[in-house]
């Protein structure tokens, strides 16, 4: 079966500049998602997409192979899915390579490890599902706001419960998309048809959206090691 890893890593972040290689614990941010695909017993092929070159570079010495990504493809409205699309075309035309499943691993995502990839895919077959994404549960109490006027979501306030008592919902959490090439090409989304969920803990879901996330993650990194 081939099974196929995405990574995409693209340059241009605004948010921390040169965010995909910064280090952390002495490691690049892409090292982390590039070593847990390398690891994990199901994929059998990690392709990081950049249009930077001290990416590719990055991704290449940490064993991973690199497609280089158009500039159109590239900039801050640009989704995930057209990316992936982009790298099966690739794929298929220079290689005759076409995947069983693919694998999309966001590279902010550093606390998910081989472990959690594996068990996701072994939850993935093992159900046959045609997909399964990376959540955290949430016992929070949600409120929502319609014309500035404020209304519980998933309680009641006159009969509070305590957070563990509430309906049990999940946040995605960006690590783990899991879906069936075929799927994909119909879809053109990264989940489609029979959708299950793969939970992870909170302390494992932390994203690199912002420079405090990256101390946060540093710290989770060093008590994990």
């Amino acid at each position: 079966m081939n099974v196929l890893a995405i990574i995409p890593a693209r340059g241009g972040s605004k948010g921390i500049p040169g965010k995909n290689i910064k280090k952390i614990n002495g490691k690049s941010l892409l090292y982390y998602t590039i070593n847990a695909s390398l690891k994990s017993k199901y994929i059998s092929k990690t392709i990081v997409s950049t249009d930077d070159i001290k990416i590719a570079r990055e991704a290449k010495k940490n064993g991973s192979e690199v497609i280089n990504r158009p500039k159109n493809l590239a900039n801050d409205k640009a989704q995930i899915e057209p990316v992936m699309t982009h790298v099966l075309k690739k794929l298929k035309k220079n290689e005759s390579y076409i995947p069983d499943i693919i694998i999309l691993l966001q590279n902010t995502s550093p606390l998910r490890t081989s472990k959690h990839i594996d068990s996701a895919f072994q939850q993935f077959k093992r159900t046959k599902l045609d997909s399964i994404l990376s959540a955290s549960p949430s016992h929070q109490f949600i409120w929502r706001t319609k014309k500035k006027i404020a209304k519980p979501f998933n309680y009641n306030p006159n009969h509070r419960s305590n957070r563990q008592e509430i309906s049990k919902d999940f946040k995605e959490n960006g690590a783990i998309y899991i879906t069936k090439y075929q799927k994909f090409l119909k879809s053109k989304c990264r989940i489609s048809g029979k959708t299950g969920i793969y939970e992870m803990p909170e302390h494992k879901s932390y994203e690199v959206d912002s420079k405090i996330d990256l101390s946060i993650i540093e710290f989770l990194l060093k008590t994990q090691n």
